[in-house]
């Protein structure tokens, strides 16, 4: 368990207190943008796999206390509330947007706030959090909590980390940009600043097929994956 912590931590640390704050800038004016760019990207695959074989470590051992159980009802909802977060990370991550690695020039197009980012401009990140809670609500196990839980942390926290940084860096037009659009979703829309009529028209069809695609395929591919089924009666 104390092996999982340690992983959950650093990996927290590494994208919220270095990726998302003045030390990340003073690195990367050492080292350069791409150095840093590949340096980051070693790291965060390198604590993804730490975390990866903690958790399985984990999970049944010593001190993986068990704090509830999940539900018929429980796993049913997290299937509906997973579809959810398949959309927007899918959508997140095939939609050009300036909060993304790499895509600040984004904010150079007249139309950059179009689709998903007309609901919320972290898109990625809140299907991540959705995406934890889900697990959380049908895996009450320390070990789970300890997972999950980071991952929700750091993609909550990571959403306005991200501003900050964007703000440092880009100044006047990050300002333009955050105030056509909004951090939670919806929220943009419910303050008159954004519509959603042109969502469907602007994010298209194949985007929600693809996630949908890969939610099934996830669905049914989970026992092999990781040992156990996301099916209520599974």
């Amino acid at each position: 368990m104390i092996n999982l912590f340690a992983a959950a931590i650093a990996f927290v640390v590494i994208h919220l207190f270095v990726a998302g704050t003045k030390i990340r800038d003073i690195i990367v004016t050492r080292v350069g943008a791409g150095a840093y760019a590949g340096l980051f990207s070693a790291a965060s695959v390198a604590g993804l796999i730490w975390l990866g074989f903690a958790y399985g470590g984990a999970r049944g051992a010593d001190g993986d206390a068990l704090f509830w159980v999940a539900t018929p009802l429980t796993k049913a909802f997290q299937l509906v509330i997973q579809i959810v977060a398949f959309v927007f990370v899918v959508i997140g991550l095939t939609t050009r947007n300036p909060t993304s690695v790499a895509q600040e020039s984004a904010l150079d197009s007249p139309t950059v706030v179009s689709g998903m980012l007309r609901i919320t401009r972290h898109p990625f990140l809140w299907g991540v959090a959705i995406w934890a809670v889900g697990h959380l609500l049908v895996n009450g196990n320390a070990a789970s909590l300890i997972l999950f839980g980071s991952m929700l942390i750091l993609a909550l926290v990571g959403t306005t980390s991200i501003d900050r940084k964007r703000k440092r860096m880009l100044g006047d037009k990050w300002d333009a940009f955050a105030a056509q659009t909004s951090n939670p979703p919806f929220a943009a829309i419910l303050a008159g600043r954004q519509s959603f009529a042109h969502v469907p028209r602007e994010i298209g069809w194949w985007r929600p097929t693809l996630a949908i695609a890969i939610y099934i395929a996830v669905i049914f591919g989970h026992p092999y994956a990781f040992g156990a089924s996301a099916l209520p009666n599974g």
